[in-house]
């Protein structure tokens, strides 16, 4: 199949490419690294012809510095993917994998003990001054558990990056009913693993813990260090883009899978099997936080397994050994 990779020389654009390449289909790069811009008509009309599907990884990521951002997210993901759309019906190109994120949630899912599952909205400022990180109950105020999120979870973006990609779910969803294009929307959770961006505002998590052991410091964990998160690595997910892209939904539709390992960790677990792997120094919690983060999210694996075949096989420990190193 010739397929077209946007975002071909990013960090999960260029392992896609890879898993692509060594199953035997011809690629089509566009990366605004190598000079072609995902909102350039021009470039895509050059670009598209022949093509018989698109992975669009191509997008401004992270949750941003301030709202100055907010112009970026929208011109780059939103614009950009429209504009992507838009010549993707003009070449009849029938398919998309999309890169979507497990972002779009907001906050996880939650149990109360009276009133069964629950959605708290944002955090207050105030709890998070006082160290109070948990969500609780939005209808009586009690303690909460966690719960795994599903795909039918109603979305709840919390900052630009959030908002972006779920308005590049929905115009795939308009472009998927209009054209009778097939799209799957790959809800990534916490991507890590070789060739990750470092010392960027817009750097994940993970490359962050490592710059600060390579550079001898001790890892600064926000809040108390229980954020639960599924931590993914990489080549999971680019062989989940595969699955995707052999395994389309039904014509004029778009389906939503997560893509995770199903196997949560903290982030202060992230970062203490980064310090053990690197021999330190240990990380040191500082109970700081981002106003758009959001607690706990946990997924479930099941619909990506169940649809597209895909099931992440790298585990956490061996892919955080690696990932120290890499």
């Amino acid at each position: 199949m010739k397929v077209l990779v946007t975002g071909s020389a990013g960090f999960i654009g260029g392992h896609v490419v890879e898993a692509l390449e060594a199953a035997g289909h011809e690629i089509v790069r566009l990366d605004v690294r190598e000079g072609a811009d995902v909102r350039d008509a021009a470039a895509l009309d050059e670009l598209l012809p022949g093509v018989e599907a698109v992975v669009h990884q191509a997008a401004k990521v992270g949750l941003g510095v301030d709202v100055s951002d907010l112009p970026d997210y929208a011109s780059v993901n939103v614009y950009g993917t429209a504009a992507l759309l838009a010549a993707m019906a003009r070449h009849a190109v029938e398919r998309l994998v999309l890169a979507s994120s497990m972002v779009v949630y907001g906050e996880g899912a939650y149990a109360c003990p009276e009133h069964g599952a629950v959605r708290p909205g944002p955090r207050a400022a105030a709890d998070l001054d006082r160290g109070r990180f948990d969500p609780v109950c939005p209808r009586c105020g009690a303690e909460v558990r966690c719960a795994v999120i599903g795909e039918d979870a109603p979305p709840d973006p919390r900052n630009a990056y959030a908002t972006s990609k779920l308005a590049q779910e929905h115009l795939a969803a308009n472009w998927a009913r209009e054209t009778g294009g097939t799209a799957v929307a790959l809800r990534y959770h916490n991507v890590y693993g070789p060739r990750m961006p470092r010392d960027t505002p817009y750097a994940g998590v993970a490359a962050i813990f490592r710059s600060e052991l390579e550079a001898g410091r001790a890892p600064q964990v926000f809040e108390d260090g229980g954020q639960l998160r599924d931590f993914v690595h990489v080549r999971d997910v680019a062989r989940a883009n595969l699955a995707a892209l052999l395994a389309p939904p039904p014509p004029g539709t778009l389906a939503a899978c997560n893509i995770a390992s199903g196997s949560p960790h903290t982030v202060g677990q992230m970062a203490q099997a980064l310090a053990g792997e690197r021999g330190g120094p240990l990380p040191r919690v500082t109970g700081a936080y981002r106003l758009g983060d959001v607690r706990h999210i946990v997924a479930s694996p099941a619909k990506a397994a169940t649809e597209l075949g895909f099931r992440a096989e790298i585990a956490f420990a061996a892919g955080m050994k690696e990932f120290a190193w890499s």
